[in-house]
């Protein structure tokens, strides 16, 4: 009989540590990153007053004859599913999606204890810590390579309040264009001129270095001035009519020479280069000037210009623009100088008495890119890439100069232009794919105290067939992609974190990268933790050793930034549980009061 009563207060106890339990689980509903718990019931050892026998010939076994003496709780399970993720306003609050635990330490890593709760702050000193002020364990940004090395020992996480970056001077840039092998969208109008003595002269009219001559224009690679190409082909020409007197006096015909190596023989005269028709003509008006000379230069719009103010004799002559015939015609041509017909009058002497008559503007196809680089201290220089094509067949050719803003200058440029570096040149092959470019790095000097020289490398992609850099195909001259990688000083400005766990630093300089990242531990039996309160666990011989590394790898869950993960009590399962720990604890309590009735009933035979 007393055995019931035993049985009855061990019922009680079992239920009031399950009604402990589940009270403890639903205080901590709205608790960050809580696991709930359940109690685990389990019977007593059972009294046995008859054990179990075997079958024995005719007569059959027979079951053990035991009673039992209650219930005990063997254990409290912590489950440790997925709570929900509620997002937040703080951006450095972050919840764990999947497996694995917050790293914190309240000694300076000597130790570690474990959490969920992701409401991280920065306290004074730059500490990344949690509610406890346990500062939270990670790896922070080497300064000498610029890299978050996950590798290393883990260690604090601290971010120096006021934190700057210094400036890095540019290394590098790195140009993705397409030159076009036919027509351009902009007619670029070329820096020089050609005067009349066929030297190449600036816009102020003074003759360019010998150095720094351009290359021949190779005509097929020329355009009008409406942006057509002019595709001359080998022996493709024009007529120039001379009349004096209303007769024909002479007929020269202008022959594009694609190779040129064939001699002129008048009236028949061979061209290559804007600045060889330049010659040819002038010397062909010449010869019936009377007296002096027919000036032809090319402006700076790449218009030739016909002057007779130094023709010093005679009455002048009338100019006539003809096509060629067959397949020697071509229209663009003749249509390019065809202002050039009308009537000229002497200028005898007198300046400014002769007559001036321009051609149309026949530019070479050009480009430009330009970025900025910046220095060691951070000083913005203006790199400019200014791109002319020089051949189309057999495969498509463009040379390039590179210039820089004063007081800058580029080691092997001239001393009379010591910012502009000339004689690039970059090779395309029958695919329009890069083939080679001659110059794949300059150096610069600011010559305002920074570093220098500041060697700067130009990708224009892979050569020898590489279609990752410029390009040139039969579309329009454009820049698609131009960079480099330097950057001024910058100051701190806003911190974020990403699903790596990741402590992405902006600065005001407009540049962003990796400050710290934090750890995450993972255990082969998370049931195995001890609470330690705080939100914290500690672990134990049965959680195993944690298994340290960055979120998302190796079964780790990823981070979500403004973020926490709530309580995982679900309150609706909690309160049921409630009531099915208070029918319990009831009928227990019920079993000792009926034992005690009975127990009464037997003293009441004695009296």
């Amino acid at each position: 009989m007393l055995r019931s009563l035993f049985s009855g207060v061990t019922g009680l106890q079992s239920h009031q540590i399950a009604m402990d339990v589940e009270s403890n689980n639903i205080a901590n509903v709205n608790t960050i990153g809580y696991k709930y718990s359940r109690a685990n019931f389990s019977d007593l050892l059972a009294q046995t007053s008859q054990i179990a026998t075997a079958p024995q010939g005719s007569l059959g076994g027979k079951n053990a004859v035991q009673v039992g003496l209650g219930t005990s709780i063997n254990s409290i399970t912590k489950i440790m599913t997925q709570g929900s993720i509620q997002n937040t306003d703080k951006n450095t609050d972050v919840a764990i999606q999947g497996d694995g635990f917050y790293i914190v330490s309240a000694d300076g890593g000597n130790t570690y204890k474990y959490s969920r709760s992701g409401d991280f702050k920065f306290d004074a000193k730059g500490n990344f810590v949690d509610n406890n002020g346990f500062i939270t364990q990670g790896w922070v940004r080497n300064d000498d390579t610029g890299l978050v090395d996950s590798t290393a020992p883990i260690g604090n996480i601290q971010i120096q309040p006021g934190l700057t970056t210094p400036a890095n001077a540019s290394t590098a840039v790195v140009v993705k264009a397409n030159l076009s092998t036919s027509t351009i969208n902009t007619q670029i109008a070329p820096t020089y001129a050609i005067n009349s003595s066929g030297v190449y002269v600036d816009s102020d009219g003074i003759a360019l270095p010998a150095a720094d001559q351009p290359n021949a224009d190779d005509m097929s690679v020329m355009f009008n001035s409406s942006g057509e190409a002019l595709q001359l082909k080998d022996g493709q020409r024009f007529t120039i009519a001379v009349e004096q007197g209303g007769v024909v006096v002479n007929t020269y015909e202008f022959i594009y020479d694609a190779s040129n190596s064939i001699a002129d023989t008048s009236p028949a005269y061979y061209f290559h280069s804007v600045n060889d028709l330049r010659g040819d003509i002038a010397t062909a008006l010449s010869n019936n000037a009377g007296g002096g000379s027919v000036d032809v230069s090319v402006n700076a719009s790449g218009k030739l210009v016909v002057n007779t103010d130094n023709v010093t004799t005679g009455s002048g002559f009338r100019l006539t623009i003809g096509n060629g015939t067959g397949n020697q015609e071509n229209l663009k041509l003749s249509e390019a100088f065809s202002t050039l017909g009308g009537s000229y009058t002497a200028g005898n002497a007198v300046a400014g008495a002769g007559d001036t008559r321009q051609s149309l503007g026949l530019n070479a196809a050009t480009h430009a890119a330009s970025i900025d680089v910046f220095d060691s201290l951070g000083s913005k220089h203006t790199v400019t890439l200014n791109f002319r094509k020089i051949q189309s067949l057999p495969t498509s050719a463009w040379e390039y100069t590179i210039t820089v803003p004063n007081p800058a200058t580029i080691t092997g440029a001239t001393t009379t232009n010591p910012n502009v570096l000339t004689g690039g040149v970059i090779n395309f092959d029958e695919n329009g794919a890069l083939a080679d470019y001659t110059i794949p790095s300059f150096d610069m000097t600011a010559n305002n105290g920074s570093s220098s020289p500041q060697t700067v490398n130009l990708d224009f992609g892979t050569p020898a067939g590489g279609f990752d850099g410029i390009t040139s195909f039969d579309n329009p001259s454009a820049t698609s992609g131009i960079s480099q990688d330097g950057y001024p000083g910058g100051d701190l400005v806003g911190i974020r974190i990403d699903q790596s766990g990741t402590l992405i630093g902006s600065f005001s300089n407009g540049r962003s990268f990796g400050l710290a990242q934090i750890a995450m531990a993972k255990f082969t039996n998370n049931e195995g933790l001890v609470s330690d309160g705080g939100n914290v666990y500690l672990q134990s011989a049965n959680s195993g050793d944690p298994i340290i590394g960055t979120a998302a790898t190796a079964g780790r869950g990823f981070m979500q930034s403004s973020a926490l993960e709530a309580s995982n009590v679900d309150l609706s399962k909690s309160l049921t549980n409630l009531i099915i720990i208070q029918r319990g604890y009831q009928a227990n309590a019920k079993t000792i009061t009926t034992s005690d009735t009975l127990l009464e009933t037997l003293l009441g035979i004695k009296r």
